[in-house]
């Protein structure tokens, strides 16, 4: 485990850097699971999430020559943010390779907190291009890596949120709900709570596509997932850290996973009922009170928001994600008679009165029978979706469901 006077010594560098962000208790949640739900609100940090603490922990530990030689990261977010504010307070000369779809707004926002201190490099189609350059620019420029998660420095810097929490906490802390990427907040934030709150369960959290740490816990030893759900891209990591895996064996009570698609809800709901914006990552732990209503009933729990920076262009996705996992919403291949009249007898025989079709792609080909078309129904009550089923097999419709996946999302929103 992370040494806890480590911490506390992160902290002394800490100050005047990072925002202290409030332990708030949320009323809407605590009536919602028959408890006292606390959430660490990370979002609010300077970054908008927790990753400035390791980021800069790290580096005003540079020796003198490292700092002059200048750093380089890979990250396709927040991870890259702190690093360039660090950059930009300790006057050290950075490069932030991002993948070439990263969004503008992300890159917008590293160079605006990096000011003249970092040079951003897109190169690559995902993360794991960019890493890879990375890592080669810094062994061949002799120029510290500063690594997104699998440094003791860096988890010691994210261990600070956890003094935070038992400082402003009046009561005891029952459970504690983290998220995990790459498992650094885990292992340092629990690292702090085993050696100062050890009655307390430490959940962590994972989305379903990406479940690095919770595989590699199984198996006791590092997995490398050979795809991943990137929807969740602050926690969505092929690897975990060697480090972060030995720690969080011995601070993690158990993992829970989330579906990307009750993460979407749960975005939509804090939107819509506490005014609070959240990124996929951010979400997780509060998605994840859903699997552990007994487990946390009557209990002081605490959520970890990890981090506020959603980009508005993904809200068609999170909504549409969101409408499919709360069975609002159904794609099917429907093979419709190529005549006249196929698809209104399909609209007037087969769809409730409020229902709605909000897909439709099909291609007439003269030379066949039947053509297939992809179609999206959104239902106006949800528990109508057996009586759709029903009508389409009354009626002699040959169908087939579509479960979604990212190229279907894609080909779709």
């Amino acid at each position: 485990m992370i040494q806890l006077e480590k911490i506390y010594e992160a902290r002394v560098r800490l100050r005047g850097v990072i925002d202290k962000t409030p332990l708030m208790y949320n009323h809407f949640l605590s009536e919602k699971y028959d408890c006292h739900v606390y959430l660490k609100r990370e979002d609010l940090q300077v970054v908008r999430s927790y990753k400035i603490r390791g980021a800069y922990n790290k580096m005003s530990q540079l020796s003198p020559g490292a700092k002059q030689k200048g750093v380089v990261c890979a990250s396709a977010g927040n991870h890259a943010q702190g690093v360039a504010l660090a950059c930009s307070l300790l006057e050290i000369k950075g490069k932030i390779y991002m993948p070439n779809p990263t969004p503008r707004q992300k890159v917008n926002k590293v160079k605006r907190f990096g000011k003249d201190w970092v040079e951003v490099i897109l190169t690559g189609d995902t993360f794991d291009d960019a890493y890879t350059a990375a890592i080669h620019d810094a062994e061949t420029s002799n120029q510290s890596f500063i690594h997104p998660f699998n440094d003791e420095q860096i988890m010691e810097g994210q261990g600070t949120v956890g003094l935070e929490i038992l400082e402003d906490s009046k009561e005891n802390i029952d459970l504690l709900f983290v998220p995990i990427g790459g498992g650094g907040l885990a292992s340092g934030l629990g690292s702090c709570f085993r050696k100062l709150s050890s009655h307390t369960q430490i959940i962590g959290v994972e989305p379903k596509g990406a479940p690095a740490m919770k595989r590699s816990i199984e198996s006791g030893k590092l997995v490398n997932l050979k795809s991943v759900d990137t929807f969740v891209d602050g926690a969505a990591v092929k690897s975990v850290g060697d480090k972060t895996l030995k720690i969080s064996q011995e601070v993690l009570e158990e993992i829970k996973l989330v579906s990307e698609g009750k993460v979407c809800t749960t975005i939509l709901e804090l939107y819509n009922e506490e005014a609070i914006v959240v990124e996929p990552a951010g979400a997780l732990t509060i998605a994840a009170l859903d699997t552990c209503k007994e487990l946390i009933k009557g209990k002081n729990v605490v959520c970890v928001v990890s981090g506020g920076n959603n980009d508005i262009t993904r809200m068609e996705e999170i909504k549409e994600r969101s409408l499919i996992h709360e069975g609002f919403k159904h794609y099917f291949v429907i093979s419709f008679p190529q005549r006249a009249g196929a698809l209104k007898e399909f609209v007037n025989h087969v769809l409730g009165a409020e229902d709605d079709i909000t897909f439709f792609q099909y291609t007439k080909k003269n030379s066949r029978e039947k053509g297939p078309a992809l179609v999206g129904v959104e239902l106006k009550d949800k528990n109508d979706y057996e009586g759709l089923i029903r009508r389409m097999e009354q009626v002699g419709i040959s169908y087939s469901t579509r479960e979604m996946n990212p190229e279907i999302f894609d080909f779709i929103v």
